[in-house]
């Protein structure tokens, strides 16, 4: 059984997309095509609750005429961000990297800080975790007061800053897992789980492996309540290219 996964950057970036790209390819088996997509228009990051609604437009114009050809669909932004819309127009599954990293670390760990870039991404965050229902696991919400492009930039200051957030976290929280919040911590997994010997997570990767599980398993998105598809309906404006229609 081959498995085609799409995994979209919500954001314009498209060396952010490259490095999702190949952390994540190396954990997929042979059957597996990873096909990594970037927005085609919109914000460079992702930094917060007005960015992220300005998002969804773009996600959408690119998954929806390859419906037909992707098994399921990884969302790479730790906002999560279209997550529900998607799996409104899409039959295939649709995991957004935030609950996937929570569930893999409810697994390994009794309670888990997350590490976030900027303080602004932190309510964001803590409301997927209580609507997750994560609340008692997860220790707290930190942020290294790093914007998100520095992390591509600025590798060396970002590693330190999110070290200290981890020292923090693993001494003052009662964390004894990590998960990274920002999809452009992706390849920091590794580095970080061998200086603090505690599972260190990224959601790109967990992401991935769960959509090729539950294609695996033949598991597909229901269809009966919230994410039905949305109802045909006729949108003005700027919008009316994104009207619900019947094809």
């Amino acid at each position: 059984m081959n498995i085609k996964i799409a995994l979209i950057n919500p954001n314009t970036t498209k060396s952010m997309t490259s490095r999702m790209h190949k952390a994540a390819s190396p954990l997929l088996s042979d059957k597996v095509d990873l096909v990594s997509l970037t927005a085609p228009y919109g914000a460079s990051s992702i930094e917060g609750f007005y960015d992220e609604i300005f998002a969804v437009p773009p996600m959408i114009e690119v998954l929806q005429p390859l419906a037909a050809e992707i098994d399921g669909v990884v969302v790479g932004c730790f906002d999560d961000t279209g997550v529900d819309a998607l799996r409104t127009i899409l039959d295939v599954p649709v995991i957004g990297i935030c609950q996937a990293a929570m569930h893999a670390a409810s697994i390994v760990s009794h309670k888990f800080t997350i590490i976030t870039t900027l303080n602004c991404s932190v309510p964001a965050i803590e409301n997927l975790v209580t609507r997750y229902g994560f609340d008692k696991m997860c220790s707290g919400v930190r942020a290294a007061e790093i914007p998100v492009l520095d992390l591509e930039s600025n590798t060396t200051d970002a590693i330190e800053y999110i070290s200290k957030k981890i020292e923090q976290a693993l001494s003052q929280d009662g964390a004894d897992a990590i998960v990274l919040g920002c999809a452009g911590m992706v390849d920091l997994t590794r580095d970080l789980t061998n200086k603090f010997n505690v599972p260190v997570i990224d959601g790109v990767g967990v992401a991935v492996k769960t959509i090729e599980g539950l294609v695996s398993m033949q598991i597909t998105t229901s269809k009966i309540a919230g994410y039905a598809p949305p109802r045909v309906k006729y949108y003005s404006g700027v919008l009316e290219r994104f009207s619900p229609s019947q094809n």
